[in-house]
Order: structure tokens, then C-alpha cells, then sequence
């Protein structure tokens, strides 16, 4: 008798001892596995890549709005671990208290400074600007991550659309005020979180305010086009300098973006599973902020921790160039400085 024949009378006589109480067992037992494969695969494709490699960044200053909770959290919990010196730029002073707690605690990181930015006001803007760099002299990563999504029509102190104001003018301001220490580190990086849904916008020229007509997810598009332009015209100013620009989609994020909007809030309740953690979202911002093979490449849009194209008005030098010029007007900059 051959191992084949011995093989099979084996696998018949094993087959043949199950009753079919134990037939029945094997069946869901093999289900069960393959359902919790095929959810591990899935959430593995829903997470996105991880950034695995372990260079450190010991002693470089980094500032990073909105980050006492969600993907900016994680960013600065990232960051601290490998020895940054993390200016934390949040609305909420005694939340971002909170946080900036809970990140020494986890990484042992004791260099986290709490410091109150509300980018819906200039003058708050302006002031953390002015303090920061009495405390520092240099920058080298700067990370614009915060941003308000899909609220219903409201202005600023200096009335200004809020998600227009808070999600581009801000940063547009409070980069150029910081350009000087960028320049001081070199070689330095500029991070801007955007958004897939930048493709669905259209910057209104005639509109820029949303004072004929206003749409709250119209309004958030444009504010996420502006952020792409704005990456777009300041590689290209800041091309040879060694501060590199780039932005990104962090994915669609289980965080408190959408508390502002109640459809949004209930809707991302029900597609929770489907949604990616903070950790996950955190990932390119991650990757852009300390990738060594990123070294003085700059103007890109990035998602999932790759270069992405983007569509054509996204790269629209004559609109860039427009916008440029309108938020420097809006927020009182003079084009050729402060």
C-alpha cells in the first residue's frame, strides 16, 4: 500500500468519525475563520498603510494645529515619541492641557508646549506667531493640520466665512509669519492636511466670502481647493529654498471633524466600521513629516502615504496666483512681507 492510499483511508476514517453535531461544528468553525480573515483583510485596506521606520527627529521644533484630539493628536503623540519638540496650536487651551498630558505621559516626552491659536481670528494668528518666535528660533516642521467641516454659515471677528477662514486664511497667514524660522532650519517642511473633496471645489471668484448663496459642503470644498493652491504657489515660491510644501488626504477619518454637522455626526455613527481610526488617518501626515527618502521633494498631494495627480485646477497657476493674492489682501499681508 502506498502513502496515497494510506492518506486517503486516513482522511476517510477521520471524516467518517463525525457525527453530524461534529460536521456541523467543523462548517462554522471554517466560516468563522474565513469571515475573520476576510474582516482583518478589510480592515487592514480601511487602516491603510503603516509608517514603520524608526529615524527619529530629536530636538526639531514642530508646530502642529488642532491636535488635542484625532489625527492631530496622533501626529504629536508620533512625533513625541521620537524626540520632537512639539508646539501644540489648538483653540481649546484646557483640552489641548489635557492632551499634552496624556502625550508625556505615553512617550516620557516632557518638551510639548500647549499654546492657544484660533484660527478663526487673525489677531489670535498673529499672537501665536509673535510668541512662538520669542521662544524659538527656528522651525522645521510645521503641520497645518487643523480644520472645521460642513458648518452651517457663520463669521469671523473680521467677518470672514468660517470654514474658509479657519481652514485656509489661518494658515495662510500664520505660515508666512513663520517663514523666517523655516528658513532658519532648513532643511525644513511645510505640511498642509487637505482633502479628497478639494476635486469637488471651485473657488468663487465673485463669492469668495459665500455672501450671494452659501452650501455648507460647497464652502468646505472650496476651503480644501484653497489649501491645495496654497501648497501649490508656495513650493513653486519656495522652490530651491529648502523648505519643502506638500500636502495630503488623511482618508475618511472617524474623528470630531464632523461634529459640527448633525447629517455627518449621525452618518458616521452608522458607517463607523467603514471609517479609519485617527492612528490610520495619521499616516501620511506621519510619513511627509519624517520620511528621509522625502528630503527636498515638494508640491506633491499625497494619500495612503503615495504621490497622487491631481486634477488639472488644482495645478491652475492663473487661479493660484489669484488666490495668493486675495488672502494676502484678506488677512493684511504685503506680498513681499509682513
Amino acid at each position: 500500500m502506498d502513502i496515497v492510499e494510506i492518506l486517503n483511508q486516513s482522511l476517510c476514517q477521520y471524516v467518517g468519525s463525525f457525527t453530524p453535531l461534529g460536521c456541523l461544528t467543523l462548517l462554522i468553525t471554517c466560516g468563522s475563520l474565513i469571515a475573520a480573515v476576510v474582516l482583518f483583510a478589510l480592515w487592514k485596506y480601511k487602516e491603510g498603510p503603516r509608517y514603520y521606520k524608526t529615524n527619529r527627529i530629536d530636538g526639531k521644533v514642530v508646530v502642529i494645529t488642532g491636535c488635542n484630539t484625532g489625527i492631530g493628536k496622533e501626529t504629536a503623540l508620533e512625533l513625541a515619541r521620537r524626540g520632537a519638540r512639539i508646539y501644540m496650536a489648538c483653540r481649546d487651551y484646557n483640552r489641548c492641557e489635557k492632551a499634552r498630558q496624556e502625550i508625556i505621559y505615553e512617550t516620557g516626552n516632557n518638551k510639548i508646549f500647549n499654546r492657544r491659536l484660533d484660527l478663526s481670528s487673525l489677531e489670535s494668528v498673529r499672537e501665536f506667531a509673535e510668541q512662538f518666535k520669542r521662544d524659538e528660533q527656528r522651525l522645521d516642521i510645521l503641520i497645518n493640520n487643523a480644520g472645521i467641516m460642513a458648518t452651517p454659515r457663520k463669521l469671523t471677528t473680521e467677518g470672514y466665512e468660517q470654514q474658509f477662514a479657519v481652514n485656509h486664511l489661518g494658515h495662510f497667514l500664520l505660515t508666512n509669519l513663520l517663514l523666517d524660522h523655516l528658513k532658519a532650519a532648513v532643511p525644513s517642511r511645510i505640511i498642509v492636511v487637505s482633502s479628497w473633496m478639494y476635486a469637488l471645489g471651485r473657488i468663487q471668484t465673485e463669492d469668495i466670502n459665500s455672501e450671494k448663496s452659501y452650501n455648507d459642503f460647497r464652502a468646505y470644498a472650496q476651503s480644501k481647493l484653497a489649501n491645495v493652491l496654497f501648497s501649490h504657489k508656495l513650493s513653486q515660491m519656495l522652490k530651491g529654498s529648502g523648505i519643502t510644501v506638500n500636502c495630503l488626504h488623511p482618508g475618511s477619518v472617524q474623528t470630531e471633524l464632523f461634529r459640527n454637522n448633525r447629517f455627518l455626526a449621525i452618518s458616521s455613527q452608522l458607517t463607523k466600521l467603514a471609517l479609519r481610526s485617527a492612528r490610520g488617518g495619521a499616516q501620511t501626515t506621519i510619513y511627509l513629516a519624517l520620511d528621509p527618502d522625502l528630503e527636498g521633494k515638494t508640491g506633491g498631494y499625497y494619500d495612503r502615504m503615495k504621490l497622487q495627480k491631481l486634477v488639472a485646477k488644482a495645478c491652475d497657476n492663473e487661479m493660484a496666483d489669484w488666490l495668493w493674492q486675495k488672502s494676502a489682501e484678506m488677512v493684511g499681508l504685503k506680498i513681499n512681507g509682513e
